[in-house]
């Protein structure tokens, strides 16, 4: 299932710039149908359908599974909600943690404070290796001292 949506976004994550973004590659957003002063909104039909098929499982199983979800369907469907829309909710919901999750960038600390003998010196104490290192920090092996 995530390896669906982690397809869909693809390796250079800094094209999806916010989260509405990513909800419309996935088909969750809604697309504008207005008319004159009519303000509407229809279901996207487009999007990457296998991203879209991850994000309904997910769904299905929240509501299966997570007590917050649970409750969630529960208040919306009080709201007079039907299942096939309390889904949709869900689903742009889940887009939306998925975003924090992979395209926010999260600052790593760089210890400059350190030598490089002494950064050395640590890993070695740890039994760590220099590739371990590296695919760790996301770098080349020989960046690593």
């Amino acid at each position: 299932v995530s390896a669906d949506l982690l397809i869909s976004i693809g390796d250079n994550p800094e094209r999806i710039h916010s989260e509405a973004a990513l909800a419309h590659l996935c088909g969750v957003a809604p697309l504008p149908a207005s008319s004159g002063r009519t303000n509407r909104h229809r279901l996207n039909r487009g999007g990457d359908r296998r991203a879209n098929s991850a994000l309904y499982r997910i769904a299905m199983v929240r509501m299966k599974c997570d007590q917050r979800t649970r409750e969630y369907v529960a208040r919306r469907t009080e709201e007079g909600l039907s299942k096939r829309e309390i889904i949709r909710c869900l689903k742009r919901a889940i887009v939306r943690e998925i975003y924090r999750v992979i395209c926010t960038r999260r600052s790593t600390p760089q210890p400059r404070d350190l030598r490089r003998d002494e950064l050395k010196e640590l890993r070695i104490a740890k039994h760590l290796t220099q590739v371990v290192v590296a695919k760790h920090l996301g770098c080349a092996p020989a960046r690593i001292s």
